[in-house]
């Protein structure tokens, strides 16, 4: 809820935005969605977020089609503009790893996996320049609440729409980056290979207990940072958004003074969402070059 007695207060509304639509199993076996963080917490670790996941997915589905339909319809004679944007955006995921491979051998699959994973995220982010309270009040009147009650009492349907806000997003997208780490250090190293490496560096065969301790902490932290860093960043930035939305109830002044604000940081946004799918999809470069290289 929006509010916890009735009126729309400042705490509900900030609450409300940045609670997930959740469905789990409530502690007393019966399975539903939450009406709160509360009851969404206490339905522990497989609990769904139902908008994340749902937006996620759906804007995967969107960049599919997209790509899709430039493949279906290339032309050399007469590109569209979307065709030329799709191939400077190939062209710069290519450069990417072009750049960064240091291994002479050929993985032909990693650019296109990078541009995938710069338009993914980019496309989550991107949510985020919508205003925030559009999407949650269109799925509150279609889930029945009327227009007053929204008006007064705040809505009480919950839909977090920027995926990239979401840790779990955010975590799992870096997860299938480390799976991928841990497979080409395996394949391409072998199993002894990837052994000694986390075993025998930096400091030699007599310290492989350290060396060990060591090498899995850096193993373990980068899905983590990779992770971390793209949900702190549009986590802060999702927030702000929200403060600066809570200016146009504080009187005609405040509210005027907040447009100005949320278009410039809306302005300073397309910098951050976009540099944000560019580092994610540089450091997931970056770690395959590491998992290709044998010492």
């Amino acid at each position: 809820m929006a509010s916890t007695e009735g009126a729309l207060t400042g705490t509900g509304y900030i609450n409300h935005h940045l609670t997930n639509l959740t469905f789990g199993r409530f502690p007393e076996g019966h399975w539903g969605f939450a009406h709160g963080a509360e009851e969404a917490a206490s339905m522990g670790f497989m609990a769904i977020h139902v908008d994340s996941m749902a937006w996620s997915l759906g804007l995967g589905i969107i960049m599919f089609l997209i790509f899709r339909s430039i493949a279906k319809g290339f032309s050399v004679d007469k590109p569209s503009k979307v065709q030329c944007a799709v191939e400077s955006l190939f062209e710069m995921a290519q450069d990417s790893k072009d750049g960064t491979f240091t291994k002479q051998a050929e993985n032909l699959w990693i650019a296109p996996m990078a541009l995938t994973i710069f338009v993914w995220v980019f496309f989550m982010n991107l949510m985020d320049l919508i205003p925030v309270d559009w999407l949650p009040t269109a799925a509150a009147l279609l889930n029945g609440e009327s227009w007053s009650s929204i008006s007064a009492h705040g809505a009480q349907t919950y839909m977090k729409v920027v995926p990239s806000t979401d840790v779990n997003i955010a975590l799992g997208t870096a997860l299938g980056v480390f799976l991928m780490i841990i497979y080409y250090s395996l394949k391409m190293k072998g199993p002894i290979g990837f052994t000694k490496e986390l075993t025998l560096q930096p400091f030699g065969p007599y310290l492989v207990p350290f060396n060990l301790l060591l090498e899995l902490v850096a193993l373990l932290a980068k899905p983590l940072s990779l992770g971390l860093r793209l949900f702190g960043n549009m986590y802060a930035g999702e927030l702000i958004f929200i403060l600066i939305a809570m200016m146009y109830s504080a009187g005609l002044g405040l509210g005027v003074l907040g447009g100005f604000a949320q278009l410039g940081w809306a302005i300073f946004h397309i910098l951050v969402i976009t540099l944000q799918a560019y580092i994610f999809m540089m450091l997931t470069i970056v770690y395959l070059s590491q998992a290709h290289e044998a010492h």
